[in-house]
């Protein structure tokens, strides 16, 4: 899979609850931060087929652990 490095700025009084969050995860702060991503992306996606009154049972999709 390609990967492309992307620069992330975060205010520094959430960096630290993130780099906890992927610890108690037992993920690295990258592995975190992308999957946090990937579920936005997802919900997003869902969100946007249930306005056009399609795939209305993924609307929520991703949005569970």
């Amino acid at each position: 899979m390609p990967i492309t490095t992307m620069t992330l700025r975060v205010p520094d009084e959430l960096a630290p609850a993130i780099r906890q969050a992927a610890r108690a995860a037992g993920l690295s702060t990258n592995a975190y931060i992308v999957r946090a991503a990937r579920r936005a992306a997802t919900l997003d996606a869902g969100h946007q087929l249930a306005a056009l009154g399609l795939g209305q049972d993924l609307a929520g999709e991703g949005d569970t652990r």
